[in-house]
């Protein structure tokens, strides 16, 4: 038999198979169709894991900077914060690069907790009360769609002369510290429009360290610029050891320590 198989019968045929769409073809045969049940016996034990971490922690920073109600600090950044993300139906729906949503929960929440945690030791460096620190950053516990990672900084900081600095907070747990180039190229920008720095804070926690980093005075052709395989292939700021000045076990050094000559 002599069958000339053409573009037609392609399309034909998967139409038989109740398919008008290729892509829709390709995610039926490998099963990415499928939305996994989110495993809550699974985000229990990540929950307390997050509850370890930051006890952990909590015994081992300066007595002048930790949290004296740790318990009440878990309930209020693990348990209501979990709840809060169920009850609005967005951990089911968190996806980045095929990793299981309870992975990429977890992976926020180590972040978001962290960021919390230092905000005592954060207003002890810069010197201003709590209520001076404000949160800006996108991440929104409510709304699936704007519950996402942008350029925009974490924290805004009025300073006790007016003027306002933005803080990057990043959380490093496995001893690799580098910064995404978007966020140097967000923090120059905003320096350019609004005249506003912006300062990564970098919290190594695998070697217990602290690193500064003035976001907007990065230069293009600075040596520590790297290409990162293992992300991709993405363009990454390492940072250099010279910029980690703060130990976690003793008390943070002041503003003008950090950016001494």
């Amino acid at each position: 038999m002599n069958t000339i198989i053409t573009t037609q019968y392609f399309k034909e045929y998967r139409k038989e198979l109740g398919f008008t769409n290729q892509g829709d073809v390709k995610k039926f045969f490998a099963g990415k169709d499928i939305t996994p049940t989110v495993d809550y016996n699974y985000i229990k034990l990540l929950n307390t894991r997050l509850i370890e971490i930051i006890r952990k922690i909590n015994s081992l920073v300066s007595k002048d900077i930790n949290v004296i109600k740790i318990d009440e600090f878990c309930t209020d950044n693990v348990a209501l914060v979990f709840n809060k993300l169920k009850d609005n139906d967005i951990i089911k729906r968190l996806n980045n690069q095929g990793r299981r949503p309870e992975q990429v929960y977890f992976s926020w929440m180590r972040g978001y907790i962290i960021s919390n945690y230092f905000l005592k030791a954060l207003s002890k460096i810069f010197e201003v009360s709590l209520k001076d620190i404000s949160l800006i950053g996108d991440d929104d516990l409510v709304n699936i769609e704007s519950f996402k990672r942008t350029p925009t900084a974490d924290l805004e900081i009025t300073l006790k002369d007016g003027s306002k600095l933005r803080i990057e907070v990043q959380s490093g747990f496995v001893g690799v510290n580098d910064i995404k180039q978007h966020k140097v190229l967000e923090a120059k920008k905003i320096f350019k429009t609004n005249g506003i720095s912006s300062l990564a804070i970098h919290f190594d926690l695998f070697n217990g360290q602290v690193a500064f980093i003035k976001l907007d005075e990065i230069e293009d052709d600075n040596v520590n610029w790297i290409t990162r395989q293992q992300m991709e292939g993405q363009t990454v700021f390492n940072i250099d050891q010279n910029y980690f000045t703060w130990k976690l076990t003793e008390t943070p050094p002041s503003l003008d320590d950090i950016f001494a000559d």
